[in-house]
């Protein structure tokens, strides 16, 4: 009997200015996945953050400017859908994402038959809690994209995200670089094109480093984003979802 080879998964972890925290990243999820390649997207940063990650044994794509996550992450599926990798899980570079819960995300895609799966802070599992207008911003979003993607989705924000080999194709060639567009965008894109979105609970950890953003300002600078991005992608038209032979 041919022996079925074991599926090829890239880790992508978008990072900016994150040398505090990235090389204890990549220490995780090496020891935590093995068999997973690991990805740093390098987005512009002025500190050591790609010396860092070479360091710890990850491979590091540098970014000449700060194309913020949106750009850093269709790097990463560029290279994801060159190389033929099968699955890939985004994994940010503050600590907030726990590479234990890549499995649940995986066992979840392949369980559901899904092309994208959403770790989410909303469903049930950990204490993560958002309040004011960044919470009703999310409950707008999460009702329309549920929607939208024809699925129950409470954390459509999420940047912790499992994709196939399909949306993968996809993203490689069709991925917002916007505030919000690799989240909200991203969705409404990939259900246009007749992928499967699925969410399931994890749990979100502190920050390892760096500083959250809360101000009512910033409160409500996100509602305003959060709902114009919402708007673009309902715009958008379709998009096909490239060959899984091809490549971007």
């Amino acid at each position: 009997m041919p022996v079925t080879p074991e599926p090829r998964l890239l880790i992508i972890v978008p990072a900016w200015n994150e040398q505090a925290t990235v090389a204890s990243i990549i220490d995780e999820i090496h020891t935590t996945l093995p068999s997973a390649d690991v990805v740093v997207v390098n987005d512009g940063s002025t500190d050591r953050t790609a010396e860092l990650a070479k360091n710890a044994g990850a491979r590091v794509l540098d970014l000449p400017i700060n194309l913020g996550v949106g750009g850093a992450m269709r790097a990463g599926y560029v290279l994801a859908h060159r190389r033929g990798y099968d699955y890939t899980v985004q994994l940010d570079a503050d600590g907030q994402h726990d590479p234990a819960e890549v499995r649940v995300l995986l066992e979840t895609m392949v369980a559901e038959s899904a092309d994208i799966v959403i770790g989410a802070r909303f469903a049930g599992v950990g204490d993560y809690t958002v309040r004011g207008p960044r919470r009703w911003t999310m409950s707008i979003l999460s009702t329309v994209l549920s929607r939208v993607t024809g699925t129950r989705l409470t954390d459509t924000t999420s940047g912790f995200k499992a994709c196939s080999r399909s949306a993968i194709a996809l993203f490689a060639s069709n991925y917002p670089a916007e505030y919000l567009g690799d989240t909200i965008e991203s969705l409404v894109i990939a259900s246009r094109a007749g992928l499967t979105v699925r969410q399931v609970g994890v749990r979100m950890r502190p920050r390892a480093g760096g500083r959250p953003s809360h101000s009512p300002v910033k409160a409500a600078i996100f509602l305003g984003r959060a709902l114009l991005a919402l708007l673009i992608a309902l715009s958008r038209p379709s998009e096909p979802v490239a060959a899984e032979g091809a490549r971007a």
